[in-house]
């Protein structure tokens, strides 16, 4: 009974169940037994859970014949296990009991690390199984260990660990401090479940306000995107579902006083509270703030956002060291440049002089044709040639007449500089198999053979990176050049149809089941 008492006590301890200790106990006695009779047999060990009596045995597998016996030790014949037991049959097991086992000194120490051993491996699945879906909640805990900028935290019922990335710049603990952190990931690894703690994780501060603001938690008020600059500054976007409730306002509280809770665990972090809109170019202005912003154009193909503010106000749209347009691109997920309303006025000067040399050299025109032409928004001469003529005609001053000419002269100048490009590629050595295919224009196809991607096995064995960065941002966003190599690739033999559906559909598969860290603007 005694061992049963130390089998409670210790599965109390552990928090662990009491079955698992008596299990560690047994495969201690049945490794001293194995010790003392030989390693080579086949002893068990098992202890009554209500009278804690030890019972050891050997056991033996009953086989056919003195030929099917591989292990002497182990095995038995089926002749010889009828003299002990009339009802043997094969792929039956005989035992017999074994004398109590007299631990001495090294068989008792061997099986007290066993026990500790199992009793370790059963108190970390218990952590493993109780941690694993509790990602994404705020812990509190007591710093046990800080070495080498790492902090190990009692979590009480497990430890966890925060890395030194994971903490906030100039924060140091000592042991016993109290830590308020968020947990990121729990994995099981070789030496046990590792819970990993962040103070710096986004969604850290999206827990701390909804903590703070009874709105978030009650799904009123919902936090939409957060960037950080850990210990430093963060902006964060907000939107109300209730028209009657100011998200700003009820994230902020009564004389900044929720705002000021979450300031003050992030050791004075400071925090913009933006109001998300869905429309994109809102939503960046907003996230600029303080800065005035006086235009915003956007490029949906490059995912890239222009936005244009007055000279005064440069240095404050921009931030110190640039974190305050860095938050905001990160808050949006858009890539935002900025520039003055100057720079903006030069840049499209500039422009406006290049195309109109361009249609100007081709088109054969005056400045005034080719100044109209620009101011009406066309970038190229293919815009021209291949477009309606209505459009042309709504130009004032130009009539029917004119614009047919302007297209005649537009489809010569393409037909002249394809029929340029189609030598140089000839003349590169670009195969016809790479030519085929549709969406290569002849330029591309010289770009292509100018960089020694002259096959469609060359095509094939680009990156979708490498293409875009080839062939220019503004021909194929990174989504449509990979599309473009797959296909490349099935026609190359590389892979078939089918094989590119199976694994569309797993990527497919894989996105919806990832959970975002931070919810998309």
């Amino acid at each position: 009974m005694e061992l049963l008492h130390v089998a409670d006590a210790v599965a109390r301890e552990k928090l662990i169940e009491r079955d698992e200790v008596l299990e560690a106990m047994e495969q201690a006695i049945q490794k001293a037994g194995r010790s003392k009779y030989g390693l080579e047999h086949d002893i068990r060990a098992h202890i009554n859970r209500k009278t804690g009596e030890i019972e050891l045995k050997r056991f033996l597998e009953v086989v056919e014949d003195e030929a099917s016996v591989e292990n002497e030790a182990t095995q038995i014949t089926l002749s010889r296990a009828r003299t002990k037991d009339a009802n043997a049959a094969v792929g039956a097991f005989l035992s017999d009991d074994l004398p109590p086992i007299d631990f001495g000194r090294i068989a008792a120490q061997t099986a007290k690390q066993v026990i500790v051993q199992r009793v370790r491996d059963a108190e970390r699945k218990r952590q493993y199984e109780e941690y694993k879906d509790r990602v994404g909640e705020i812990v509190n805990g007591l710093v046990k260990r800080a070495e080498y900028g790492n902090v190990n935290v009692d979590l009480g019922r497990a430890e966890a660990i925060i890395r030194r990335d994971e903490l906030l710049p100039r924060e140091h603990y000592k042991i016993g401090d109290r830590v308020r952190a968020y947990i990121y990931d729990v994995r099981q690894e070789v030496r046990g479940p590792q819970i990993f703690l962040s103070r710096t994780h986004p969604q850290f501060m999206a827990k701390l306000f909804a903590m703070e603001v009874p709105e978030i938690y009650d799904g009123i008020i919902e936090i939409k995107a957060v960037a950080r600059d850990p210990g430093s500054r963060a902006k964060i976007g907000v939107i109300s579902h209730d028209s009657s409730i100011d998200p700003v306002g009820a994230c902020v509280g009564m004389r900044g006083s929720r705002v000021q809770a979450v300031v003050g665990e992030l050791q004075g972090e400071k925090i913009d509270i933006i109001p998300w809109s869905p429309d994109t170019a809102t939503f960046v202005v907003n996230a600029l703030a303080p800065a005035e912003v006086t235009k915003v154009v956007m490029d949906d193909h490059q995912h890239r956002i222009e936005v244009v503010v007055p000279d005064d106000q440069l240095s404050l749209a921009i931030g110190r060291r640039g974190q305050n347009v860095r938050l905001a691109s990160m808050l949006t997920g858009w890539d935002i440049d900025i520039m003055t309303e100057a720079e903006e006025s030069e840049r499209r000067t500039e422009e406006m002089r290049q195309r109109s040399e361009l249609f100007m050299e081709a088109l054969d025109v005056d400045d005034v044709i080719a100044h109209l032409l620009v101011a009406e928004g066309f970038s190229s001469v293919e815009e021209v040639a291949f477009i309606d003529v209505a459009e042309l005609t709504s130009i004032e001053g130009f009539d029917e007449d004119i614009a047919l000419e302007l297209q005649r002269r537009g489809q010569a100048f393409v037909e002249e500089q394809n029929r340029l490009a189609i030598e140089r590629y000839k003349e590169l050595g670009v195969a016809d198999d790479l030519a085929s295919v549709e969406v290569l224009t002849p330029g591309m196809l010289v770009a292509l053979g100018e960089d020694e991607i002259k096959t469609l096995e060359d095509f094939a064995g680009l990156a979708g990176d490498e293409l875009v960065e080839l062939l220019g941002e503004n021909v194929f966003t990174e989504e449509e050049a990979n599309a473009l190599i797959m296909q490349a690739r099935v026609a190359a033999g590389w892979v078939t149809e089918e094989e590119l559906a199976a694994l569309a559909a797993e990527q497919e598969a894989e996105e919806e089941s990832a959970e975002p860290e931070v919810a998309p603007a």
